[in-house]
């Protein structure tokens, strides 16, 4: 089986390493300075699960220069799913299927309005991991999970064969869960009241489940997407918001996440992809989801900012 790893940031750098650390036929698509980093040295995972390097690995920032795939794990930024579903046209065999793991729920919609609703899982994971250096990955928290599964709930011999190609890899759990729609959700549920309460207040998850304020803000934020999601038919329980702050509760005390990251530091963010999504999502079902509304107002100016200052300049020569 012939993995394309679609971005070998945090999280392809990590899941596609241990891939190829366990053997499997694994190729990277990176740009910049990571790559070549990647093509000279091979890329490097510090872990708490257990550190380790490929090298030498098969990365390229050109998919046209790859063999067709069998599976194709998408790990690029939310914003960038549509960009990455057109340049794999031409990988597209007639048994690819893709992978998406962005935050968020739409990252499966935007791939298969472009590649066609046949070839798409759904798919999710968690870790909390980033780019140390080019061709350094950086695992700090949470053991890595990942899930996916056809979007209708049926077992799929392509998917498991997908969890094939993961069993016996090193400081992985993946799994095929009963209803990939409602997994993705309740990663959604846990992920953009993280993230934004992150971004807005700038504190590390430690802080925010310490102070009585900010965690009642993270418990109203993630009971506004249980209500999102069951008006939209998603299997999502009231006991899922125990469940995530349970979660909460055991990460690392200076965790943070990607997109608080990204703010912080002045990138363009998930924004839209997460707090920006419940708004939207919750408008088209005649609701309203105040917390997130207010994240998302807040932190807009920045990221508007920001997306301006990441615009090339086209007065150059």
């Amino acid at each position: 089986m012939h993995i394309l790893v679609f971005g070998a940031g945090a999280v392809g750098g990590y899941f596609g390493g241990r891939l190829a650390q366990a053997g499997r036929n694994v190729t990277f698509i990176a740009r910049g300075q990571h790559l070549r980093a990647m093509q000279r040295d091979g890329l490097s995972v510090r872990s708490i699960e257990g550190d380790f390097t490929i090298h030498p690995i098969r990365a390229t920032a050109d998919p046209s220069a790859v063999e067709q795939a069998d599976a194709v794990l998408v790990t690029v930024k939310a914003w960038q799913v549509p960009d990455a579903a057109a340049a794999l046209r031409p990988l597209m065999g007639p048994g690819t299927f893709v992978v998406p793991l962005e935050n968020g729920v739409e990252a499966p919609a935007q791939l298969a309005e472009i590649l066609g609703t046949e070839r798409v899982l759904g798919g999710m994971c968690k870790i909390i991991s980033t780019v140390a250096e080019p061709g350094h990955i950086h695992h700090r928290g949470i053991s890595p999970l990942i899930a996916f599964g056809e979007l209708n709930g049926r077992r799929s011999q392509r998917a498991e064969r997908l969890l094939e190609a993961f069993a016996g890899t090193q400081g992985i759990k993946a799994m095929i869960p009963p209803d990939i729609q409602a997994a993705m959700w309740e990663k959604f549920l846990f992920i953009a009241p993280f993230s934004g309460l992150g971004a807005l207040t700038r504190a590390p998850i430690g802080v925010l489940r310490s102070l009585p304020e900010t965690r009642g803000l993270l418990e109203k934020a993630m009971r506004e997407i249980v209500v999102l999601a069951q008006s939209r038919g998603v299997h999502l329980g009231e006991e899922a918001v125990d469940e995530a702050m349970a979660f909460v509760d055991s990460l690392p005390a200076q965790g943070t996440a990607s997109m608080q990251r990204d703010v912080m530091t002045g990138r363009p963010s998930e924004l839209e992809a997460q707090n920006g999504a419940v708004v939207r999502l919750a408008r088209e079902e005649a609701m309203d989801a105040p917390t997130h509304r207010f994240i998302y107002a807040a932190l807009l100016p920045q990221e508007l900012a920001s997306r301006q200052r990441s615009r090339p300049d086209k007065s150059s020569p």
